[in-house]
């Protein structure tokens, strides 16, 4: 049987750590892969904010470009600044635009203002003007009321014909506020404002659809999608079998395991009373490294709701929580499994191959986004490099 990539024998210090993520950066290029052959006739990009969702953007940057990506998106000048080094001849967008002050690390860096209010439209034209031209994209709100031009500011600037010749947009971009729901009827309404947006800017590249947006239709996905948590291994449409590759295995380590007896009580507020004599085992990991309070198996007002609290695997079997989860410890019952398998110094899988995140999410009543881009610095990195 082929070996998991996800237990190849990482360095002395990592199997030391506390907490670890192993991130197999193959399956990063092969998702990023997949969702260009998803996109049809259009090109992918790839959305690296957040510190590549959690995963480190210098080391998923360069995977990512190394895997054909020439369209990059990020959140902050900032990220944008990093990239650069690990994608050196790639468009990076940055999706927050640009404020007066910032114009040096945009044009020492080539990156690309998305253009998303009339505050930043007036001057960006302020800055082409004085500085000559230099590549946006411009964002039109298209019923997501988020970041964008309203789409009456949009329709009179493209028909403006005093605008500075130097303003020179190579992009036109929309947010789907409902593509995980295939069904929902706000996807089409977007759909057709979009379309009006595009055909008065006769010329210009358009991107509407994120991950979940490629999903969609065809004629969704116009010149450029735009995927990003489908890279990373989680689910971007709801309802239906992922099919992408999980990326990322976190774990934590056992600091302890114990005896308990039946009817004594478990964590703060004593919330778990156990029902029959157990085995714990207590986890390295809580609220403080991203393991949201929400899993708790018992204790929040979530459980009252039907969802169970999390589990983790550990020896091939896999485990609840049991009580609250704390600011750096976890508690998982592991009665079930065989004494002399788990033991202090043990890892427990928190999510990856054998407890997809989006499981684990949902328990959380929450996104596997929010896991992801939530591993704190307390994790130590392991990265299975791309081929």
């Amino acid at each position: 049987m082929t070996q998991s990539p996800f237990e190849i024998p990482p360095s002395d210090s990592f199997l030391n750590a506390p907490l670890r993520a192993t991130i197999d950066l193959q399956a990063l290029a092969d998702n990023w892969r997949f969702m260009r052959r998803q996109s049809g006739k259009a090109r992918a990009g790839a959305v690296v904010k957040a510190d590549a969702y959690g995963l480190g953007i210098e080391d998923a940057g360069q995977t990512l470009y190394n895997a054909g990506a020439r369209d990059f998106f990020v959140a902050l000048p900032s990220e944008g600044e990093t990239l650069r080094i690990y994608a050196p001849d790639a468009r990076i967008f940055v999706l927050s635009g640009l404020w007066e002050g910032m114009e040096d690390i945009f044009f020492d860096n080539d990156l690309v203002p998305v253009i998303a209010s009339e505050e930043q439209l007036a001057f960006w034209m302020r800055t082409v003007a004085e500085h000559g031209d230099h590549p946006c994209a411009l964002h039109v709100d298209t019923g997501f009321n988020r970041l964008g031009l309203s789409m009456e500011d949009a329709l009179y600037l493209a028909s403006d014909v005093s605008r500075p010749a130097s303003f020179s947009p190579v992009l036109l971009l929309s947010h789907l506020a409902c593509a995980d729901d295939p069904a929902s009827p706000m996807n089409q309404k977007q759909l057709e404002a979009f379309c009006t947006i595009r055909a008065a800017f006769d010329g210009i590249e358009a991107s509407l659809s994120a991950s979940a947006g490629t999903f969609l239709r065809p004629d969704y996905h116009f010149d450029l999608t735009r995927p990003g948590i489908s890279l990373y291994g989680a689910e971007a449409v709801n309802g239906v079998a992922n099919p992408m590759t999980p990326v990322v295995k976190a774990e934590a380590r056992i600091i302890q395991v114990r005896n308990a007896k039946a009817g004594e009580t478990v964590s703060y507020g004593a919330a778990c009373t156990l029902n029959r004599d157990s085995r714990l085992a207590i986890a390295s990991v809580g609220y403080a490294d991203g393991y949201l309070r929400n899993l708790s198996g018992h204790g929040v007002a979530l459980r009252n709701t039907g969802l169970s609290g999390a589990s983790g695997v550990i020896a091939g079997h896999t485990v609840p929580v049991v009580g609250r989860v704390t600011m750096d410890m976890t508690i998982f019952d592991v009665t079930d499994v065989p004494e002399k398998t788990v033991t202090a110094g043990d890892y427990i899988e928190l999510f990856g191959p054998n407890m997809p995140i989006d499981d684990v999410a949902r328990n959380a009543g929450t996104i596997g986004y929010e896991l992801l881009t939530n591993l704190g610095l307390r994790y130590e990195r392991h990265y299975l490099e791309a081929e």
